[in-house]
């Protein structure tokens, strides 16, 4: 089995970290996750996080074959088609995007003229699917609860698990989102920890658990077990039910939800200029 090369990006703005996941053995590589700078307050976009990728692509010879999304972000913007336009590559995300996308098309009024098939991606993963980084084999897990949509990557020794799961002294996903559930969660993430204990598993977000000084962005099966203080070994399902019901009660909506679900709903794309050239988000007053 071949594992990959794993270079993580941080923008700390959002607490994502981006991916470069790399054959070993040849210039083959995929980016997961990736960021668009936006500044909400002023409506600008900024490339800094992207470009720093694409330097790094670029410095080592790769060759993109993927351009992947775990799920669709609540937190940040996709910079996948920027990406797209300088390094090629194929967009994938899970096959369930159709359901986000039938959602939150109705909550911003996107229209008849905004496709709810997914068909903005080149690829919509199921369970079980393969793919392939030069000579690396992924494979797909199906994991919601989170979103609906959600995927967990394996490839090798690694598996990159999106929002599913935080390093163990934060714990787990929220599931309040339309189409989360936490009992979903909780079966998705067992699919997870089934995994071998020493598989790496590489964190989209991190946020700094009381006590702990630096970011962290990759653990193990292992750890997660014995450690995560949501779903370590012994918390049954009813009792993390109640646990994350309980928490996400408490939460505030993520800072960036409403232009993040908007634009990578449509796999990073914003929406079309108006008739006066300048392209607009939308905000629904008093829907969520």
């Amino acid at each position: 089995m071949r594992n990959p090369v794993v270079s993580h990006f941080f923008d700390e703005p959002t607490n994502t970290f981006s991916y470069v996941i790399r054959d070993p053995d040849s210039r083959a590589c995929a980016i997961l996750d990736s960021v668009l700078d936006f500044d909400y307050a002023a409506g600008r976009t900024d490339v800094r996080s992207a470009d720093e990728i694409i330097a790094f692509v670029r410095d080592n010879g790769l060759a993109v074959e993927w351009i992947l999304e775990t799920h669709v972000h609540a937190d940040h913007l996709s910079a996948a088609p920027y990406l797209h336009d300088k390094l090629g590559g194929k967009t994938g995300i899970g096959a369930r995007i159709t359901e986000v996308q039938e959602v939150f098309g109705k909550a911003f009024n996107a229209g008849s003229e905004f496709a709810r098939d997914g068909s903005q991606f080149d690829r919509l993963f199921e369970e079980g699917d393969t793919f392939a980084i030069g000579n690396l084999q992924g494979r797909v897990l199906h994991t919601p609860g989170h979103t609906p949509a959600c995927l967990t990557y394996v490839i090798g020794d690694a598996a990159f698990v999106g929002d599913t799961l935080f390093m163990p002294d934060y714990g787990t996903a929220r599931c309040d989102f339309p189409g989360g559930d936490a009992r979903t969660l909780y079966r998705s993430i067992h699919k997870v920890l089934a995994l071998p204990g020493e598989t790496r598993l590489f964190l989209c977000h991190d946020y700094k658990a009381p006590g702990r000084d630096s970011y962290a962005h990759q653990t193990t099966v292992a750890e997660q077990r014995r450690d995560n203080v949501h779903v370590h070994d012994g918390v049954g399902e009813e009792e993390f039910v109640t646990l994350r019901r309980d928490r996400d009660a408490s939460l505030g909506m993520p800072r960036l939800i409403l232009p993040s679900v908007q634009v990578n709903m449509c796999a990073g794309h914003f929406p079309p200029a108006g008739d006066n050239g300048q392209v607009y988000l939308k905000v629904p007053i008093n829907h969520f």
